[in-house]
């Protein structure tokens, strides 16, 4: 229970902010809107979508109804039904997204890993008949085979702590280099990859400028180039986005293919990445001091 209480002072605090702001660019546009008022306030609302990836449950229909509704209505007194909840959950997305953004992201401290994760949207044998993303989800290929749906890029730093994350469709290259821009905008030092993100020597220049390396090791038919020692180590050390991947798609279920809208989709990643950071102790290869006590 300390966890959501948590959870909730964050993000009201920064919900009073974000309204009052998002208010004056909803009014600067010039047309008029409807703004029916929810019986529940925005704070409420995230906090619920947040900490369902605390709960232990897989499916947020059975965490709502069987926990929420039943164990949490001291907590959230307005609460809505299940139907309505889903409803409002189409209008956190946004709100989400910055709260992660600005909010809950992690320091650059020149040593950054990067990858990249599947998140499929249908089964394969399901893409014809697939309505909710037909426009927007690609087929992708990773090393387990094909998938339909997007991608999430991640960069974290040596402590676990998330620093960048961009959702682009499935077929798109990890190399790519927009999507290298955007997710290393206001970084600088070594990045360390796998072989999908060797990149052309004329792009490496352009990162080297910014006081961005990328670090990976050569495919079998490249010529072999000496790495640093201290560069080996670290890459070896890679491993480490991969279990926090992993703890995104297995303890707090970022992907599954149950979708019903963009809305839903989008709110359901940017959760999931929210209530990682609100893990206590992430996976990290050095141990973050963020207290100094002294014994004389």
């Amino acid at each position: 229970m300390l966890l959501l209480l948590i959870i909730f002072y964050e993000v009201d605090n920064f919900c009073k902010q974000f309204e009052s702001e998002w208010e004056k660019i909803l009014i600067s546009d010039g047309k008029r809107k409807r703004n029916r008022k929810s019986r529940m306030t925005l704070s409420e609302i995230m906090t619920i979508a947040i900490f369902f990836h605390h709960s232990n449950y897989k499916h947020f229909k059975h965490y709502y109804i069987n926990h929420v509704m039943k164990h949490l209505s001291t907590e959230f007194p307005r609460l809505v039904s299940y139907n309505r909840f889903v409803e409002l959950m189409q209008k956190i997305t946004i709100p989400l997204a910055a709260f992660m953004q600005f909010k809950r992201t992690g320091t650059c401290t020149e040593i950054t890993f990067i990858d990249s994760t599947p998140l499929a949207v249908s089964h394969p044998r399901r893409i014809h008949s697939h309505k909710t993303f037909k426009e927007s989800a690609k087929r992708g290929k990773t090393s387990v085979g094909w998938f339909f749906g997007f991608k999430l890029h991640l960069a974290v730093n040596d402590y676990g702590e998330i620093l960048s994350f961009l959702i682009t469709p499935g077929n798109t290259a990890d190399n790519n280099e927009k999507v290298l821009m955007r997710v290393t905008n206001n970084m600088s030092g070594k990045i360390f990859g796998d072989k999908g993100y060797i990149i052309k020597p004329e792009v490496s220049q352009k990162f080297h400028s910014k006081g961005i390396r990328f670090i990976t090791k050569p495919k079998k038919n490249m010529k072999k180039k000496k790495i640093p020692l201290d560069d080996m180590l670290l890459l070896n050390k890679r491993s480490l986005i991969e279990t926090i991947i992993g703890l995104l798609k297995e303890s707090f279920s970022l992907e599954h293919s149950r979708h019903r809208s963009a809305g839903g989709f989008f709110s359901h990643v940017f959760s999931t990445l929210i209530a990682y950071t609100f893990m206590e102790k992430k996976p990290s290869i050095k141990e973050k001091i963020t207290d100094f006590s002294y014994v004389f």
